[in-house]
């Protein structure tokens, strides 16, 4: 049914059909004057029945905002919502590089800017994909033939391998834990002390054989966090021994706290160790200092080959 809004356009319409039915009763102009006289014309409502196109008309009152564009009542249009890619697979790949190291690319197209853990051999690395679902990492193997578990909140995730042919040329020990308290790897390489060559630790101004690699996003609230040092054992020309030490800075969030930590030991035997510790921080009248942990590792014997 068509509905006329403009009482103006209605009226014309109407004019219109009593002029064609004039024409149909009556003739053209062109007609003798003679020619069917005397017929009365008929009222607008009868007249519009007969002319095609014009039964459906409805007749309706007219108002000013009707009539003016320009206050007629805007349309709401819901907004869409943001486009998903239409491929959401997650695929991952693990590359072994020199170093004993893998590394590890992830691709989630769906995940992105998202909480992401990382699992191999015992360790546990929380990371966050970048604004298209990516992520790049590199991680210290701790086996031969490496499997590397990947995993989003929602339980979604893959797998990676690799086989990391020089392992065995590596001392490698780890130690993780969760949350914002920040630890740190010392190692003291053949009698160096702190500050010298030898002094190893996750810093860029550190010298010596050894390397501590840090892993865990910070800002992620209960992240999962990794420290590694790792010793090219199989290839040092020098024998001695290797002090490890672990520092805590003491803050207002952790000061009183218990911390839980793991020690992961991989030596010369091959064989992968374990450790769970608990650790309680002095309390906050020492804010701002720094716990020096003598025994949390153990110290690394080096033969020299």
């Amino acid at each position: 049914m068509f509905v006329v809004r403009n009482y103006v356009t209605m009226c014309g319409t109407v004019a219109c059909a009593l002029g064609i039915g004039y024409l149909m009763q009556n003739g053209s102009p062109a007609q003798p004057a003679g020619a069917q006289q005397g017929v009365d014309v008929a009222s607008a409502s009868e007249q519009s029945s007969v002319l095609s196109g014009l039964d459906g008309i409805v007749q309706t009152s007219a108002t000013v905002s009707d009539a003016i564009p320009g206050n007629a009542t805007p349309v709401s249009r819901a907004v869409p919502a943001p486009s998903r890619p239409s491929d959401c697979s997650i695929s991952a790949r693990a590359v072994a590089v020199p170093g004993a190291m893998a590394r590890l690319s992830l691709k989630a197209p769906c995940h992105k800017n998202e909480r992401v853990e990382v699992h191999h051999s015992g360790l546990t690395v929380s990371q966050k994909t970048n604004e298209s679902g990516a992520l790049d990492m590199t991680i210290p193997a701790l086996s031969e033939y490496a499997i590397f578990l990947i995993s989003f909140e929602n339980e979604a995730g893959t797998v990676a391998t690799t086989h990391v042919t020089d392992i065995a040329e590596y001392d490698r020990v780890a130690l993780q834990w969760q949350g914002d308290t920040e630890l740190q790897i010392h190692a003291l390489e053949f009698g160096a002390s702190y500050g010298s060559s030898g002094h190893v630790w996750d810093d860029a101004s550190a010298k010596g054989a050894g390397e501590v690699l840090r892993l865990g996003q910070a800002g992620l609230g209960d992240t999962k966090n990794v420290q590694v040092y790792s010793f090219p054992a199989g290839t040092s020309d020098r024998s001695g021994t290797i002090d490890l030490t672990v520092e805590a800075e003491v803050t207002e969030a952790n000061c009183g706290h218990t911390l839980n930590v793991q020690a992961l030991e991989l030596l010369s035997d091959r064989r992968l160790r374990s450790r769970d510790m608990s650790l309680t921080l002095p309390d906050c009248s020492q804010a701002g200092e720094f716990l020096v942990l003598n025994n949390l590792l153990s110290d690394l014997t080096i033969a020299a080959k």
